[in-house]
């Protein structure tokens, strides 16, 4: 396996509301769609050469991932449970901007993030890593195709890359913000300045 590309899906529902969705199951927002377009027409123009997508289970990722294949001439992409978002636990369903209020001290601010650590139900990082981990053992055991692309969420996207790269979670988290439909590399050797394949406008509240 040479190299994977690391996809957050478009903005859904719940993003243009300022929502916190964790596994809710929203639907992609028009401005989603067009985001999913423009990631299309990058890895195009990028001659990145995907031959197979893994989705989350979640319609905006696997909208997303359809909405790739298709043009990209692909087969259905295939689901897989590992690449779903955290559990938010009794976050879940909550305003983005009353994270604060509701979980500090016990939150970590980054830009323009802010994000809460251990609550109630909720996947810990540390957790997100672990799964991270085994999506990574699943793909060396059971994926034949070369490079692949896997589109998922924000936090366990990060966590994924996090444990691809052996890094520490808060220091990903403070890095840089995984935006809808933007694009990491995770391949072996890569300096960190090539990681980010594809950056695109945000409109979240």
């Amino acid at each position: 396996m040479k190299k994977i590309y690391l996809v957050r899906h478009g903005q859904d529902q719940d993003n243009s509301n300022g929502i916190l969705n964790g596994q809710r199951d929203t639907e992609l927002t028009e401005i989603g769609f067009e985001q999913a377009g423009k990631l299309t027409e990058t890895i195009k123009e990028s001659n990145l050469e995907v031959t197979k997508i893994y989705s989350s289970p979640l319609k905006r990722a696997f909208r997303t991932a359809e909405i790739v294949a298709k043009a990209l001439d692909l087969e259905v992409p295939e689901k897989l449970d590992l690449l779903i978002e955290r559990n938010f636990g009794v976050m879940t369903g909550q305003l983005v901007k009353d994270i604060t209020e509701k979980c500090a001290p016990n939150i970590l601010q980054s830009d323009p993030i802010t994000y809460f650590l251990e609550v109630e139900g909720a996947e810990t990082f540390p957790e997100l890593i672990a799964r991270g981990k085994k999506l990574l053992e699943w793909l060396e055991q059971n994926n034949q195709a070369e490079n692949i692309m896997l589109i998922s969420h924000g936090d366990i996207g990060k966590m994924i890359y996090a444990a691809f790269y052996n890094l520490d979670w808060k220091d990903v988290l403070l890095q840089f913000h995984f935006g809808n439909s933007e694009v990491l590399l995770l391949a072996e050797n890569t300096k960190l300045e090539d990681r980010y394949v594809h950056k695109t406008e945000q409109h979240n509240h």
